[in-house]
């Protein structure tokens, strides 16, 4: 997505669960050294989301995460090999009447990650790369 700058954190990854506790791990240090810590739950939940999404598309295969900062705050960005775009899903309001928690079906509940990054970012979306896949990334201010 972005030329990665000398402090930028950039790391290829295996789309797995371990992942996103690699790229958690990594980006708090990150914050902390920028001085970005009052962002960090912020920061969390969307890397958590964009690879979980990132991971979900492209099991087991390359993805690349890059944490960024600039003059208007820091951008997180997830890259994947999927040609599926992101699709945020309508934000409705969950009761237990509307939950599902059949056994067959209770994992079939979520789908809320993007609505989550657009509530917490300034700023989100997704860019195609000419070379294949796809950066969804998302901007939060300092």
């Amino acid at each position: 997505m972005l030329a990665p700058k000398t402090d930028d954190l950039f790391m290829p990854l295996l789309a797995s669960p371990a992942a996103i506790g690699l790229a958690r791990t990594l980006a708090g240090q990150r914050l902390h050294k920028w001085d970005y810590s009052h962002v960090l739950d912020d920061a969390m939940l969307v890397i958590t989301e964009l690879i979980a999404n990132a991971a979900e598309a492209t099991p087991l295969r390359e993805i690349r995460f890059q944490l960024s900062r600039d003059m208007e705050g820091i951008i997180i960005a997830v890259w994947d090999s999927s040609r599926r775009l992101p699709i945020p899903k309508p934000v409705v309001e969950l009761t237990l009447e509307t939950l599902d928690v059949t056994e067959g079906s209770y994992d079939s509940n979520g789908g809320w990650g993007l609505p989550l990054v657009q509530a917490l970012s300034t700023a989100r979306g997704y860019t195609r790369d000419p070379k294949g896949g796809k950066w969804v990334w998302a901007r939060l201010h300092p």
